[in-house]
């Protein structure tokens, strides 16, 4: 098969996009296997997580209380997540929610099920009462980017004079 005729085809396919209910096994599976991929991509950290994390992740996101997963299946294969977490916004005196975990299997990229994914975690926002979403992505992760920036998002900044707002990290342990 040539490669134009392959991707008219995978964009022919039909996929469909839920929020995911942390209770329900099909779900909790797909969230473990979908965070295994994930955290195994360069852009997951190269390193997939422990087996027993993966399949421990809905449980631990439902007692959490403030998070949401958004996701992908084809043919009833999972093919993307978007795991969300309900945080607050001191200005805007509202809740937001940050995209924290974003992830479609590479034979589905490109195709919409980001879009479709962003769509669904933008409606589940605004049910919340939200005020925007935030989330934070590489550097080096263009594809990524260049989603995020069709959808509407930007780097942040309060003013242009102090530049744009950078995600840092320290553990505690």
């Amino acid at each position: 098969m040539n490669l134009a005729g392959f991707w008219r085809g995978r964009m022919n396919k039909s996929y469909t996009v839920v929020l995911a209910c942390y209770s329900n096994s099909v779900h909790k599976q797909a969230i473990a296997e979908l965070m295994a991929l994930y955290s195994g991509d360069i852009m997951g950290g190269g390193v997939a997580l422990p087996s027993e994390n993966c399949h421990q992740l809905a449980d631990a996101l439902s007692d959490f209380g403030y998070a949401n997963t958004v996701l992908a299946f084809a043919d009833g294969e999972p093919i993307g997540m978007a795991t969300s977490l309900k945080s607050f916004s001191t200005f805007a005196l509202k809740p937001l929610l940050n995209i924290h975990d974003f992830y479609v299997v590479p034979q589905w990229r490109g195709v919409g099920v980001g879009v479709a994914m962003l769509e669904k975690t933008q409606s589940v926002a605004r049910k919340l009462g939200c005020c925007k979403l935030t989330l934070e992505v590489l550097g080096n992760n263009l594809p990524a980017k260049s989603l995020y920036q069709k959808f509407g998002f930007e780097a942040y900044q309060l003013a242009e004079s102090a530049g744009c707002a950078e995600f840092w990290q320290k553990p505690i342990g």
